[in-house]
């Protein structure tokens, strides 16, 4: 598989690279709660934004021979609009990005339990961070199962033509398990912290982080629901969209379903 691939749409060909972000959710007294984290500024994608865990497929991923618990690769590739092989791949990608960027691994020594404490893999994970070690080789070496049971497709989303960076990007919605600590040990993010889904949206309304489209549409529809369960039990469309960058004059903007919320709300645009 390649990760500089081209996928047609009606707009033409376009060149992405395959990512998968995953919305770690979890309930408390205020309610449904969302894992995010504040990229560092500079990075060159989305630096300074509030993002979900995630990252773009290593060419590994498609291949990591670590015990797979859960859908088959074709069930996923139903869902996911995807070959069997691609499908693999954003999946792999989802757990390992999840595990190097906040410390929640969704594995376990056999395929009906979970690690209780990713602590013990502290040296591990930065190993994969730096690319010192693949995803397969960790699973195997520890014996690990990957849970892709416990992940949900939720929706697609491509970066615009005429970004510089381009992603064909997934996400997901897992529950952080139990006994496990989602941190910000990780070089990529300056911040971390847990927030309702209206809460974030607020924050960034009254100019106190940056959220881009895609970010703030899975907040939006996260917020619709009371409770985790009611999240686990929704079966999304996951059409793909792509936005559109519209340039009038010297203004910019950048078009996609549900804009009307964003821009009505005076958050703050990342361009």
């Amino acid at each position: 598989m390649r990760l500089e691939q081209s996928t047609t749409y009606k707009h033409g060909v376009i060149p992405t690279k395959d990512a998968a972000t995953v919305m770690l959710v979890r309930e408390r007294s205020s309610g449904v709660e969302v894992f995010l984290l504040r990229r560092v500024k500079g990075m060159p994608f989305a630096g300074g934004a509030t993002v979900f865990p995630g990252g773009g497929v290593d060419p590994t991923d498609a291949h990591s021979r670590g015990t797979w618990a859960g859908p088959s690769d074709t069930w996923w590739a139903d869902r996911l609009r995807t070959t069997p092989t691609t499908a693999r791949a954003l999946v792999m990608a989802a757990v390992r990005e999840t595990f190097e960027e906040c410390g929640v691994l969704l594995a376990g020594p056999t395929p009906d339990t979970l690690v209780d404490n990713t602590s013990q893999y502290s040296h591990m994970r930065k190993a994969l961070e730096s690319k010192q070690l693949t995803f397969g080789d960790f699973l195997e070496r520890e014996s690990l199962v990957v849970r892709t049971d416990l992940l949900r497709p939720w929706s697609h989303w491509i970066t615009p033509i005429g970004e510089k960076r381009r992603y064909d990007t997934r996400f997901f919605v897992a529950v952080v398990p139990d006994g496990q600590v989602a941190d910000g040990a990780t070089t990529e993010a300056e911040a971390v912290l847990w927030q309702t889904p209206k809460d974030a949206i607020n924050q960034w309304c009254a100019g106190g982080s940056m959220l881009m489209p895609p970010t703030w549409s899975q907040l939006t529809t996260l917020s619709e629901y009371r409770t985790v369960a009611e999240i686990l039990e929704v079966t999304p469309e996951i059409p793909a969209i792509l936005p559109q960058i519209i340039v009038d004059g010297v203004r910019m903007r950048v078009e996609f379903p549900g804009q009307e919320g964003y821009y009505g709300s005076g958050g703050p645009l990342p361009w």
